[in-house]
């Protein structure tokens, strides 16, 4: 076993890994290495052959190979380490980082800080507990795009997709696309969790209807699938006696949402919010331990990859400002969910630094706003025609505004 030493590691070679390390040399980090278990940098872009990247980082359509093939030109650039194939163990309190690789073996990288952007994961059938048998053909929603867009396989030519998030919407058109015939699109809450735009581009324009308030209640196959039967559910997203529908499909998509890959963080110690299922981050994005930074969607789940970077860069300029003594330091207010409001990041903030704050909207909420009060007194306000959970709330708050508060900021939606 080797141990090496390294000012700064970072975990993931996706979009938010490869930003964090390219503001970080450019910062002037030079001693820094990015850990890659893909035996290519890029991430899920590079399965995402899909258009809609880049409108609001680079002022251009691109698709998400090309998204991520920007950033890694950028890294080879500044000759970034990025050590692909290789599967990080452990992430230690002290900074210690434990990963294994065909090349390498068994190595320890010892570093002065530590930046977690491995991303997120799907949620599978086991989570839903959905009754039916155990038959082929029950897919996640990514699952099946790497399937067709990097293997060259198809899942199935009959098929029903349960869940509305934006990789589901996707996989609508992209099966449609290849020749499947897709009968339905199923959503278990009252409104759909992906963008509006997929919602108009994957299922209105290809004529696949989406069905609000329900779900799957059974799953038919001995050892292929054969059919689902679909009902509607109530205001307790129970299904409601009478209204099932039958399927014979060979396929079924789960795109029932994601959660930040976040095991490494658990056993380096990082405070989790139950909220995001990531880490409790502050205005720099450091976790609950010093030295230890999160971005992108370990950090919590967006909607576009475009935040993603620019969430990562921070991460990587406040990384550089650790190695450097810079640390913010100091006491910090906490920033509270309020009415409507779900998951704000960060969660605790420096008084005086200018900060983004991000979340997601409880529900649908039309002719709102989102508002930042500390103690009754407002600090900012933005309007919108409507909020929904599918699309992230961003605000900015100026440091001005919190100059000299203690205690706790709470951010609300308030319906005009």
């Amino acid at each position: 076993m080797k141990e090496i030493r390294k000012s700064l590691v970072i975990v993931g070679g996706g979009p938010a890994g490869l930003a964090a390390g390219i503001a970080a040399r450019e910062a002037g980090v030079e001693d820094l290495v990015i850990l890659e278990r893909e035996q290519e940098a890029g991430g899920i872009l590079r399965q995402c052959i899909h258009n809609g990247f880049g409108l609001h980082r680079h002022g251009e359509e691109l698709t998400g190979p090309e998204y991520a093939a920007r950033d890694i030109e950028r890294a080879r650039e500044l000759g970034l380490d990025i050590r692909c194939g290789t599967t990080v163990l452990s992430v230690e309190e002290n900074r210690r980082v434990t990963c294994v690789s065909r090349q390498e073996g068994l190595t320890v990288y010892a570093a002065g800080a530590v930046i977690l952007a491995m991303g997120c994961r799907e949620r599978p059938r086991g989570a839903l507990g959905t009754p039916g048998t155990r038959c082929a053909g029950v897919y996640t929603a990514g699952a099946a795009q790497k399937f067709v867009n990097l293997e060259g396989l198809m899942p199935g030519r009959r098929v029903v997709i349960l869940g509305s998030g934006d990789i589901g919407l996707i996989m609508a058109r992209r099966m449609t696309l290849q020749g499947a015939q897709v009968l339905a699109c199923v959503e278990l809450m009252p409104y759909s969790s992906g963008l509006n735009r997929n919602i108009v581009q994957c299922l209105e324009d290809y004529g696949i209807p989406l069905y609000l308030r329900h779900t799957v209640i059974d799953i038919r196959g001995r050892e292929r699938l054969t059919g689902v039967t679909v009902a509607e559910v109530d205001d307790q997203r129970k299904p409601i006696p009478g209204t099932e529908m039958d399927f014979d499909c060979d396929t079924l998509l789960l795109s029932v949402g994601l959660i930040p890959e976040n095991e490494l963080s658990v056993r380096a110690g990082v405070a989790l919010s139950p909220a995001t299922s990531g880490a409790v981050v502050d205005d720099t994005l450091q976790t609950s331990v010093p030295g230890i930074f999160a971005c992108g969607n370990v950090l919590h789940v967006h909607d576009l990859v475009d935040y993603v970077s620019e969430e990562s860069f921070h991460a990587g300029r406040a990384a550089a400002a650790f190695l450097r003594g810079e640390d913010a330091g100091g006491e910090t207010l906490a920033v509270l969910d309020g009415e409507g409001v779900r998951g704000v990041v960060p969660q605790r903030l420096h008084p005086g630094r200018d900060v983004t704050l991000m979340f997601r909207p409880a529900g649908v909420y039309k002719n709102a706003a989102v508002t930042v009060k500390a103690g009754g007194v407002e600090l900012a306000r933005k309007k919108a025609l409507v909020f929904t959970p599918g699309e992230m709330a961003v605000l900015p708050l100026k440091g001005e505004k919190t100059a000299g508060l203690t205690g706790a900021i709470t951010v609300s939606m308030e319906v005009q």
